[in-house]
C-alpha cells in the first residue's frame, strides 16, 4: 500500500468544486434506461451514448472522477481510442465498479447483501492494470416494517471493510457506497436513525479491517423521507438533518463525502447539495460533494435517444448538470441557472 498515492488520489477527487460522475450502470439497467426512450438494447449504443460522455468537451472543468463498468473500462472511442484514455486527458480519474449486486440475504425477508468478494484481489489488480486509481461498492439497506436488521447491516458494511482492504492492498481508493434508498413511506426520522446506525457500523468494520481513512470516499444516501412519505421536508431541512447525521457517525480522517442521488431529480439533487454547502460548509471536517449517475446524465439521454445529430445538445445538457453540481458545491446553485 502506497498510503501517500492513496490520500492524494482521495482529495483529488474531491478537489476544489469537482465531483463524481458515476457512469457504472450495469448492462440490465442500462438497457431498461434505453428501452424506455426506445434506444436499442445492444452494446453497439451503450457504446456510442459512453463515447458521447466521455468526449462531452469541457468535461474535465467540473467532474473530478468518472466510475466505469466492467464492459466501459475495456471499451473505445469509434476511432479506437480507449475511453479510459479520453478520460486521463481530459483530467478525469478513472475509476471502477467492482461489486457483482445486491442479492437476497439467506434468512432476511426483504433484504440484501452485496456479493463480488470472490476474485476481487485479482480483478483489482487488473482493473489497476487497465487504468483505474479508485473503484466503488455499493450496499442496498431498505426500510421498512423490521427492516433493517442487525444481521443485514453488519453483512454489508463487513463487504464494504473486506472490498476497502482489498481495493487499499491494490492501490486503489474505494469509494464506499451504503445506500439506505429512497423506496417506501419511512419518514425523515426514521432514515435519519437508520442512516446513522449504518454509517456507524460501516466505519466501526472499516476500522476493524484497518483501512486508512484518509484513502476511503465515503458515497451514502441524502437523509431524505421516503419517496411514498405523505410528508416531504423542505430543502433546508433536510440539509439539516442530513450534516446532523453526518456529524454524528463519520470521522474526520474521511477527506470526502460524495452523495449519490438515489433517484432525486436532477434539480433537486442539486438544491439540496447546496443548501448544506450553504448552511454549513465552513463548520465541516469533509468537503461535501457529489456523485451523481441519473442527476447527471439522465437529461443528456433524453435528448440523444440514440441519435447521434442529437449528441452536440446531449453534451450540452450533461456539461450543464456537471456544472450547476460544482455551483451546489460552492453553494452558489440557482434555480435560475435552469433556465440558461
Amino acid at each position: 500500500m502506497n498510503l501517500q498515492q492513496l490520500t492524494e488520489t482521495a482529495g483529488s477527487l474531491v478537489v476544489g468544486a469537482k465531483g463524481l460522475l458515476a457512469m457504472d450502470e450495469s448492462t440490465g439497467t442500462c438497457n431498461k434506461r434505453f428501452a424506455s426512450l426506445g434506444i436499442p438494447q445492444t452494446e453497439a449504443a451503450r457504446r456510442a451514448y459512453r463515447e458521447l460522455i466521455v468526449t462531452t468537451p469541457g468535461l474535465g472543468e467540473w467532474i473530478s472522477g468518472a466510475i466505469l463498468f466492467d464492459e466501459t473500462i475495456h471499451q473505445q472511442k469509434e476511432d479506437g481510442t480507449l475511453f479510459v484514455k479520453v478520460l486521463v486527458e481530459a483530467g478525469i480519474i478513472p475509476g471502477i465498479k467492482v461489486d457483482t449486486g445486491a442479492r437476497e440475504l439467506a434468512g432476511h425477508l426483504g433484504e440484501k447483501v452485496t456479493e463480488g468478494l470472490d476474485g476481487l484481489r485479482d480483478r483489482l489488480v487488473e482493473y489497476s492494470r487497465l487504468g483505474a486509481r479508485f473503484a466503488k461498492w455499493r450496499a442496498v439497506i431498505a426500510v421498512g416494517d423490521g427492516i433493517p436488521s442487525r444481521g443485514c447491516i453488519e453483512a454489508n458494511a463487513h463487504a464494504l471493510a473486506r472490498y476497502a482492504g482489498l481495493c487499499q492492498e491494490a492501490g486503489l481508493v474505494p469509494v464506499v457506497e451504503p445506500e439506505v434508498i429512497m423506496d417506501g413511506d419511512h419518514t425523515l426520522e426514521q432514515c435519519s436513525r437508520v442512516t446513522e446506525r449504518v454509517l456507524r457500523t460501516v466505519f466501526d468494520q472499516l476500522y476493524t479491517q484497518r483501512v486508512v481513512l484518509e484513502g476511503v470516499i465515503l458515497k451514502p444516501n441524502m437523509v431524505l423521507p421516503g419517496s411514498a412519505c405523505p410528508t416531504q421536508e423542505g430543502v433546508d431541512e433536510i440539509a439539516d438533518t442530513t450534516v446532523r447525521c453526518l456529524l454524528r457517525a463519520v470521522p474526520a480522517a474521511v477527506p470526502g463525502i460524495a452523495f449519490l442521488s438515489g433517484g432525486q431529480s436532477a434539480e433537486l439533487a442539486s438544491d439540496r447539495l447546496n443548501a448544506m454547502n450553504v448552511r454549513f460548509k465552513s463548520r465541516l471536517p469533509w468537503a461535501l460533494a457529489f456523485s451523481f449517475a441519473r442527476a447527471i446524465q439522465q437529461p443528456a439521454l433524453e435528448i440523444w435517444k440514440g441519435n447521434n445529430t442529437n449528441v452536440p445538445a446531449a453534451q450540452q445538457a450533461l456539461y450543464h448538470r456537471a456544472q450547476c453540481n460544482c455551483a451546489a458545491r460552492l453553494g452558489e446553485y440557482t434555480t435560475a441557472m435552469e433556465k440558461r
